[in-house]
């Protein structure tokens, strides 16, 4: 037993050591074998117990070798390879800032428009066909191609939405100028990612400012526009097909055709698909973006 007055505990024990200053094998202090103990020590408050281990001598610093003469500059670090798909960090792909669309470049031998990247326009009243065409078109060619419709991109206005057909005013002219230069941002955007894309809109020739000439200052001057303009029965016919908002009246589309014909001496090329299917038309479209690569139109 030990008691209060006895000697002091020893340090704590340390890894891979016996208890801190002692020998292994050491016996505690005590009286030798067969001796009495004394007295117990008389009754009184405990010593302070000791607050620590004695303190020792200060630690010795290890040898430091003298210094070298300094080391010639070795070759910079090689930079890290740049990610194939050009992800940073956060794992957002870099895409190049839209600009204005420059005029193609042919290419001569592989017939038709092949895989250049194009940004066409066609233009047709309503009940021509454009949208099927142009969707048909954009799904056949053997480079990537988007097909952008304004009316798609006008109706996505659900609230507040401004239909022509309640009659043409401030709203639903700020409302169609709107959806044309989301669709111009778009086709830009696309095109400077290696995308094609055709849009399709009812463009009338007896208003260049804010008809085709808006489409220009929105695309660029490598726009390419094509008129399609089938007969007026045809269009007729086609119309009363339409559902919903889509669907205009005979005296709408009758005024729309008449004015359309306005394209004829324009010099753009114009389809007169009367007489063709849906793939019809788009070969014959793709022939004339060909010829329009290849002497481009003045517009």
């Amino acid at each position: 037993m030990q008691y209060a007055g006895g000697a002091p505990l020893p340090p704590p024990r340390e890894a891979g050591q016996g208890p801190a200053g002692w020998a292994p094998g050491a016996r505690h202090p005590g009286p030798p074998p067969g001796a009495h103990p004394g007295p117990p020590p008389p009754a009184g408050p405990p010593p302070h117990p000791p607050q620590g281990p004695p303190p020792g001598p200060p630690p010795i610093p290890p040898a430091s070798a003298p210094p070298g003469p300094p080391l010639p500059p070795g070759p910079p670090a090689p930079a890290a390879p740049p990610r194939p798909d050009g992800a940073g960090a956060t794992g957002h792909v870099r895409l190049p800032p839209g600009a204005p669309v420059p005029l193609p470049i042919p290419a001569p031998g592989t017939g038709g428009t092949g895989a250049a990247t194009l940004a066409v326009l066609l233009i047709g009243p309503a009940g021509a066909g454009k949208t099927t065409v142009a969707r048909h078109w954009a799904g056949r060619r053997r480079a990537a191609t988007a097909h952008i419709s304004l009316d798609d991109v006008r109706e996505w206005v659900r609230s507040g939405f401004a239909d022509p057909q309640s009659g043409w005013n401030d709203h639903s002219e700020a409302q169609y100028r709107l959806a044309r230069r989301t669709c111009g941002f778009a086709a830009r955007n696309f095109l400077a990612n290696g995308i094609s894309c055709i849009l399709d809109d009812a463009v009338f020739p007896d208003r260049p400012v804010v008809g085709l000439g808006g489409w220009k200052r929105h695309v660029g001057p490598g726009l390419l526009p094509v008129v399609l303009l089938p007969g007026l029965d045809t269009v007729l016919e086609r119309n009363a097909q339409r559902r919903g908002n889509r669907r205009l009246s005979d005296e709408e589309v009758a005024t729309i055709h008449g004015r359309m014909a306005g394209w004829y001496g324009s010099g753009l090329p114009i389809i007169d698909n009367s007489g063709y299917d849906v793939e019809t038309t788009a070969r014959v479209l793709d022939d004339a973006l060909a010829r329009a690569i290849a002497s481009p139109p003045s517009w």
